[in-house]
């Protein structure tokens, strides 16, 4: 049955989808609000509407500005696939792949912000609206958005391409909204994947987000929403998720990996969760808290730490040296427990040189609770780096798979800085792994053979 409330850009009036799918999608947001003007009839009156992307590459030119709930734009394939090893993939070897760029339902994004723009100004998707109530129920599911280059940032790299900076967002909420929903989706090259301001009831739910400035930015403030069963992995410039003044926020079964500059950063948030997720980083500072976060669960994640071993992204880091921690807490009354925390890195690459690394790093607050975490602290004899050429995929799986050659490296498991009091320390480190002033902090030592 036909609906005139279901929209194919291929089959719009306006504009050339291929050309220009911004204008062509705000041309049909225009004709859904002329039609959908009542907003109560037979306790209706506003229904919305679906917009479809057929698989097929549409350059977007011209912002998408959504103003209207209950809109949902949907394709049918995410279309990721790796920019990153293409860009660090001899010119010779390309010839032979049997694909080069993302597919499926693609958005190039041809906006070209300037240095001085308003962060919104480079967003393929804007969404915003004033007045009561808040917009609603908007839906992004099921397609790419490719950022296809970043630029050169000024900083003299010898390629442009590993810069994670072009000043382009995927999708861009700046106004306090409900119940939204990106499902599905493949975000790319973007110096920003989401950015969202003051969130509530937000699913951030199966998605690919990699290769990205930094992926998900829950900014502003926000309660009650979810992200949950992604593909994460920022640039080492970003981060992977970030929230700030959060309460209620669901971080859980999400695969993130390397190389954000933290796998997951809070500022001000409280009484949120962070469990059963998988964190792969090659750096310190892999969760971070600060600002006064409170009453937060961490508990049943793996975190992995090594060094980064593939060639073309050996020159780069987050400048965060191993002293700072692999956990970093600022906060009160935060439960880390039960979580399998791994760092397996050659003495070599230790900073400062001969350093005895921190796993969990607590900086200030009280009342934090730390209980039967695993630490497992790990180094082997160094190799030879691996060839400029070698093959990202297989080099990173060979090295998360080397554990033949590992003998155990000295870490301090948890610190206790002096400004942290009325903590509770039990069974994440011996004796001698553990530094904290026992006057003023709680702490048993996890048993060792011959205790």
């Amino acid at each position: 049955m036909f609906s005139n409330n279901y929209y194919d850009i291929t089959e719009w009036n306006v504009g050339n989808p291929y050309e220009d799918v911004g204008e062509v999608i705000n041309s049909i947001i225009a004709d859904i609000k002329s039609r959908q003007t009542d907003s109560d009839i037979n306790e209706g009156g506003k229904p919305g509407a679906v917009i479809y992307i057929p698989p097929g590459d549409y350059h977007l030119v011209t912002q998408v500005v959504i103003d209207i709930s209950y809109l949902k734009i949907v394709g049918s394939g995410h279309g990721f696939t790796s920019s990153s090893i293409r860009f660090n993939t001899p010119k010779s070897e390309l010839a032979d792949w049997h694909e080069v760029w993302p597919g499926g339902s693609r958005i190039l994004v041809d906006i070209s912000p300037e240095a001085d723009d308003e962060e919104y100004v480079g967003a393929a998707f804007y969404v915003k609206r004033n007045g009561g109530p808040r917009i609603s129920s908007v839906e992004f599911s099921d397609f790419c958005i490719d950022g296809l280059h970043f630029l050169d940032d000024g900083s003299g790299e010898t390629d442009p391409e590993n810069t994670y900076t072009n000043g382009k967002t995927g999708i861009y909420i700046a106004s306090a909204q409900d119940s939204f929903r990106i499902t599905g989706m493949g975000i790319v090259y973007l110096e920003h994947g989401i950015t969202s301001y003051n969130a509530d009831a937000m699913a951030i739910h199966d998605n690919f987000i990699a290769e990205c400035g930094n992926c998900i930015e829950l900014r502003g403030s926000g309660q009650a929403s979810k992200i949950t069963d992604n593909l994460i992995g920022a640039g080492y410039k970003g981060y992977s998720i970030y929230a700030e003044n959060f309460g209620g926020l669901l971080i859980t079964a999400n695969n993130i990996f390397p190389r954000g500059t933290s796998s997951v950063h809070f500022a001000g948030v409280v009484r949120s969760t962070i469990t059963s997720n998988r964190f792969h980083s090659f750096y310190p500072g892999m969760l971070v808290f600060q600002d006064n976060c409170s009453e937060n669960l961490v508990s049943s994640n793996h975190f992995l730490r090594d060094h980064e071993p593939w060639a073309p992204m050996l020159a780069y880091d987050n400048g965060l040296d191993d002293l700072y921690g692999l956990l970093y807490i600022s906060g009160n009354n935060n439960s880390i427990i039960a979580n399998h925390i791994s760092e397996t890195i050659d003495t070599q690459y230790i900073k400062p040189s001969g350093a005895t690394p921190v796993i969990i790093h607590v900086v200030s607050g009280k009342g934090n609770y730390i209980a039967n975490n695993h630490i497992v602290a790990t180094t082997e004899a160094s190799e030879a780096q691996a060839a400029p050429n070698s093959a990202c995929f297989s080099t990173q799986v060979e090295a998360l798979l080397s554990i033949n050659k590992l003998e155990a490296l000295d870490v301090t498991t948890v610190l206790i800085e002096r400004e942290a009091v009325q903590n509770t320390i039990l069974d994440s480190g011996s004796d001698v792994q553990v530094v904290i002033d026992k006057t003023v902090n709680a702490f048993r030592a996890t048993p060792t053979l011959g205790a």
